[in-house]
């Protein structure tokens, strides 16, 4: 049973990889093979598969909600070119390569990815460090490392929004232990994107900036998402590390070369629509009398208990609650429209923004909907099935106390494998968390140990490789990034594992 509960994700890993299929497509096999074993070997009735379906799709609404809206706000930021102007505007600050390197490749990268993700980050970076003199391949290196600890509290939330889904649980249990290992992470990362930018020497050169860059974005990380506002703090740490770095950067100007005046109010108002997020989403969270009647409209089932015929139970309980009117994907589309605004006011956009915008995002996000959707569906399925908790079984058998080693392994393979640390923690989130019940570890760091090694390894998922390669006219030399990218990513995976084992010693000593 064991090994018919595995191949529905071995299935995904196979057409993935090794046949290169589309997330959207590897998806949609791995969910009718999960409906088909659920239905002939784990006994799930027309009942039980009707409930885990409507769970699905409540799920999938509370995820992709902040996927689309995301995307959406990055769509009218990008249109207005304020993405441009903000890069445009950071060679300004140092000709020192390797701080450089931080601050572009590391810090701006991070703060894209708070707001954008989707391969963002690289494929706006990378031309910017050529433009530089970087070579192609250190171009595509840096953002893809500079990023990875800033995923899953990127894209406004999307991946830590689909750990709550897929886990049930809450987020100031999950947030805590999740924001240290990557506020942790954060200075590792700093660390690569060095060596990546100028060899051994800038990594000593640069060190203090570098524990000083990624403590200032890792402690602001961990206080918003500790405070609730989990969506936007990776968005906030990126923003400090570019608020401290900017003084830093002049401490290492080099032989600053002319790049023409810097217009610092084209600069302020390219800001204005990641000031108007911080507002809307303050606003929302803070205002008591706006929070309370915003709060009215819910969407919430009650499910019944069920079972399969070979009696494993799902007992009865309410879905996930999604309050409508606050959602954090909602709060983006209110930002979204006050941004356009106030772009449009300033005369940025051209005739036909609109549109461009609105299909610019549907391109962009129809595919990974579509594989977010059926994976969603598989998981459920397969949890309420039994086969998640077969799987589980069978770790715990097999791992026992090697488990917090093997965690974050478990996650950067998923984020490998579908594309992005959000299908992984979909897919292996509820696993993860049984196998921890079983072997009695704290659930909320090895869920930590999920999301953040699913996170610091999607930077190498094969999409993401690609999108970086074309922008940096490395086309058809995937491999050579691939390489490179593998000991990187295994140090920080490493330092993962190290930290879970450590968390899940101090808890069970409490």
């Amino acid at each position: 049973m064991f090994i018919l509960s595995l191949l529905p994700i071995v299935l995904i890993l196979v057409l993935m990889i090794g046949f290169r299929w589309g997330a959207a497509r590897a998806g949609g096999i791995g969910y009718l093979c999960a409906l088909l074993i659920a239905i002939l070997f784990f006994g799930a009735g027309p009942q039980l598969l009707a409930y885990a379906h409507t769970r699905a799709l409540i799920l999938t609404l509370d995820v992709l909600l902040i996927i689309w809206s995301a995307f959406l706000l990055y769509r009218v930021v990008d249109e207005a070119g304020a993405i441009r102007t903000i890069g445009d505007a950071l060679p300004h600050l140092t000709a020192d390569r390797g701080m450089q390197g931080l601050i572009i490749g590391w810090v701006f990268a991070s703060f894209l990815q708070g707001v954008g993700g989707f391969g963002v980050p690289v494929a706006v970076v990378a031309p910017i460090l050529i433009g530089l003199g970087f070579a192609p391949l250190a171009a595509v290196l840096i953002p893809s490392l500079g990023h990875g600890w800033a995923v899953t509290f990127g894209s406004l939330g999307s991946s830590f929004q689909a750990l709550l889904a897929a886990t049930g649980l809450p987020d100031n249990l999950l947030a805590p232990p999740a924001a240290v290992f990557l506020g942790i992470a954060a200075i590792a990362v700093g660390l690569t994107v060095a060596h990546a930018a100028e060899g051994w020497g800038a990594l000593y050169r640069l060190l203090l900036p570098i524990v000083l860059l990624g403590g200032v974005m890792g402690v602001v990380q961990y206080l918003v998402a500790t405070s609730g506002l989990w969506n936007i703090a990776a968005f906030c740490g990126g923003l400090a590390g570019l608020v401290i770095g900017i003084p830093l950067a002049r401490r290492y100007r080099g032989e600053q070369q002319d790049r023409g005046n810097l217009d610092l109010k084209k600069l302020m108002i390219a800001l204005s629509g990641y000031g108007i997020l911080i507002f809307v989403t303050l606003v929302v969270q803070l205002t008591p009398g706006l929070k309370d009647w915003l709060g009215k409209v819910v969407i919430q089932v009650n499910f019944p208990q069920v079972s399969t015929s070979l009696g494993y139970i799902t007992e009865a309980g309410f879905s996930r609650k999604i309050i409508l009117f606050r959602h954090a994907g909602t709060s983006l589309i209110y930002t979204s429209i006050l941004a356009y605004l106030v772009y449009a006011r300033a005369g940025l956009y051209k005739s036909g923004a609109a549109q461009r915008i609105l299909s610019g995002m549907m391109h962009r996000v129809m595919s990974s909907s579509v594989s977010i959707a059926s994976m969603i569906a598989m998981a459920v399925i397969m949890e309420n099935a039994g086969m998640t908790d077969t799987l589980a079984r069978g770790l715990a058998q097999g791992m026992g106390v090697l488990f917090p080693l093997v965690s974050p392994w478990i996650g950067g393979l998923g984020a490998f494998m579908t594309g992005s640390n959000t299908n992984s923690n979909v897919i292996l989130g509820a696993l993860q968390m049984r196998t921890a019940e079983l072997l009695k570890y704290s659930v909320a760091i090895i869920l930590a140990a999920q999301t953040s090694g699913a996170g610091l390894a999607s930077v190498m998922a094969p999409a993401k490789v690609v999108v970086g390669a074309s922008t940096a006219g490395m086309a058809g030399r995937e491999g050579e990034v691939m390489r490179k990218l593998v000991l990187y990513t295994a140090i920080l995976l490493l330092l993962i594992s190290l930290l879970t084992l450590v968390g899940v010693w101090i808890v069970k000593g409490v």
